[in-house]
């Protein structure tokens, strides 16, 4: 019998994830052998790590811990968020399969109902963001952006008890695998459409060694390519541009015709470099 080791983080949705992995692997293997391992990353004990510092994320926060048990043969594959994997993967690594997209939206979890445009005037928002703090405060400067840290619920649980926070920006993908049950009473959600994702956001991917053809053989089973064009195509424009998460850039790429159309934020990308 064949046997895959999947690491992963350690919070909720991380591990929630992996499972989404492991059902997908299964139904395609049903005679494969899974095991999960759980590692700490970088980003998950180091909370006091403000994500906006420049190269914070591209340092692999919440990557690096993973690919050192790959390269060390701990584990098969890494799961991972695509929009927290770095666009240059270390010498050795590769990204073996990326499924299907959730939905890549940003919401707006708000004590009030009706979404950005009903918060009140200098109401505070909190994200530990780039990307999302520059794109609400486009739509809304009088809004006050401070940072926030943790997991989907720890952050959810920060916004229920501090009387200072109106509202906080998550990934939809996030809220919709954990199950919106998750959310405290008195909180409600709105999609922000006019607010463009992070490259790859709502896609999980498998990070292997480069040269593991049997690895490689189970992740492509579960390879969804019309997801992969677009995702590929937002972090090759990351890329390109010389930055990762810290950059307030946002992306969204669909397929038309047969063809990769592409949203970005700022409209003109190259503004980013003055």
């Amino acid at each position: 019998m064949s046997r895959l080791v999947l690491g992963t983080r350690g919070s909720d949705l991380a591990r929630t994830q992996t499972r989404i992995v492991a059902e997908k692997l299964q139904a395609a293997h049903p005679a494969l052998a899974l095991e999960t391992k759980i590692i700490k990353t970088t980003g998950d004990q180091r909370l006091d790590v403000s994500l906006s510092a420049p190269g914070m994320l591209e340092k692999g926060l919440f990557t690096k811990e993973l690919e050192e048990a790959l390269f060390a043969g701990e584990i098969d594959a890494a799961v991972h968020s695509l929009k927290d994997l770095p666009t240059e993967l270390p010498p050795g690594l590769t990204i073996g399969a990326i499924l299907e997209r959730a939905d890549p939206a940003d919401v707006l979890i708000a004590k009030e109902s009706g979404g950005w445009k009903a918060l009140p005037q200098g109401a505070t928002v909190a994200t530990s963001s780039p990307r999302r703090k520059a794109q609400l405060l486009h739509l809304r400067p009088d809004l006050r952006v401070v940072e926030i840290r943790g997991n989907v619920p720890t952050r959810l649980r920060k916004l229920a008890e501090d009387p200072a926070l109106d509202g906080l920006l998550l990934a939809k993908a996030g809220l919709d695998r954990l199950g919106h049950h998750i959310l405290p009473a008195g909180l409600h959600w709105t999609v922000v459409a006019e607010i463009l994702p992070a490259p790859g956001q709502g896609a999980i991917a498998l990070e292997c060694r480069a040269h593991d053809p049997a690895t490689a053989a189970f992740l492509q089973s579960i390879h969804h390519e019309e997801t992969a064009r677009c995702v590929n195509a937002e972090r090759d424009l990351l890329r390109a541009l010389g930055g990762g998460c810290s950059l307030p850039f946002g992306a969204l790429a669909v397929i038309e015709n047969g063809d990769v159309r592409l949203r970005t934020f700022p409209e003109n990308p190259r503004d980013l470099r003055s």
